[in-house]
């Protein structure tokens, strides 16, 4: 879906220019193809980590590697999948390195020009498990498809579904219960 922002922005003859500039470490180019991603990035390392430094440490660390490793990209159009399991996977570096949970009180208060990513939804989808709560965000904020997902988690199309599935039952009961309140 990400590399779809990089086409609308710039077209694909371009984008795929910018892609190989950045494979011959152009850093213009890189800064071009970065950009367009920054607010989904954002988004992803903030529903995994909850904590604004950490993911702009995540984001900060995912630019890094991905100039680094950008010659090892196979097919253009996997950009924006292959930086994204690069974030998840720096998320997840850092989930391990602290093993601690984040009370939901101590959530930064967050602004997004996406009027969908209310602080309310993403408050709802902090409560789901970490797990469902990452395929959710993934397919119903950012647009991926089960496909994407599946590639980027390393988990079959299946598993994705079912986590959806779980994740919707979860939110359902999450609502359920604040309705009644």
């Amino acid at each position: 879906m990400n590399y779809i922002l990089v086409l609308i922005k710039f077209g694909k003859e371009r984008a795929m220019s910018l892609i190989e500039d950045a494979k011959n470490k152009n850093p213009d180019a890189f800064e071009q193809l970065i950009q367009p991603q920054l607010q989904r990035m954002y988004r992803v390392a903030i529903s995994m980590l909850h904590n604004e430094e950490d993911a702009a440490d995540a984001i900060q660390e995912t630019v890094l590697k991905c100039w680094q490793k950008i010659g090892q990209l196979k097919s253009e159009e996997y950009f924006g999948t292959w930086l994204t399991r690069i974030l998840i996977n720096q998320c997840k570096d850092i989930l391990k390195e602290r093993k601690k949970v984040v009370p939901l009180e101590e959530f930064p208060e967050l602004i997004h020009e996406d009027h969908y990513f209310t602080n309310e939804w993403r408050k709802i989808l902090s409560n789901l498990n970490g797990k469902y709560q990452i395929v959710m965000e993934l397919y119903y904020v950012d647009g991926f498809s089960t496909k994407e997902i599946a590639r980027m988690l390393h988990i079959t199309e299946v598993n994705v579904r079912s986590r959806m599935v779980r994740g919707r039952k979860q939110l359902e009961q999450i609502l359920t219960v604040r309705a009644m309140d």
